[in-house]
């Protein structure tokens, strides 16, 4: 089933994102193998082309290493994921700390927010 795409971003840089989430969230383990080309095109439905940019980016990030004959593996390296990990969640921040400040919320509204945020959440059992 074909996956749907943002038309602001690069499907390459959009499917990269896709596999960093599925890497941080355990759905892809550490040192685990990531689909074929052939088999990710076909279930995102895109060009095989467009997958083997992705994994060229995923590669060239030290994310995911190519093995001869065998596929496409996320690395072992601890620090990379970690320091992806780090990336992803400073993204991630920043978006919605702009998109806030672009409603206007100033950074103690932001904060206070949060915070009542998490409080409700840890009051639900």
């Amino acid at each position: 089933m074909a996956e749907l795409f943002n038309t602001s971003a690069p499907i390459y840089l959009q499917l990269c994102d896709r596999i960093k989430n599925k890497i941080i969230r355990g759905e892809i383990g550490i040192g685990g193998q990531l689909p074929s080309v052939r088999d990710l095109a076909i279930d995102s439905g895109v060009n095989p082309n467009t997958v083997q940019r992705t994994y060229r980016e995923l590669e060239e990030a030290g994310i995911v290493e190519k093995r001869r004959g065998q596929g496409t593996f996320v690395t072992e390296n601890q620090e990379i994921l970690q320091r992806m990990r780090n990336q992803l969640k400073q993204q991630h921040i920043s978006g919605f700390v702009r998109e806030m400040s672009e409603m206007g919320y100033s950074k103690s509204e932001m904060v206070e927010g949060l915070q009542n945020y998490f409080n409700k959440k840890e009051e639900k059992p």
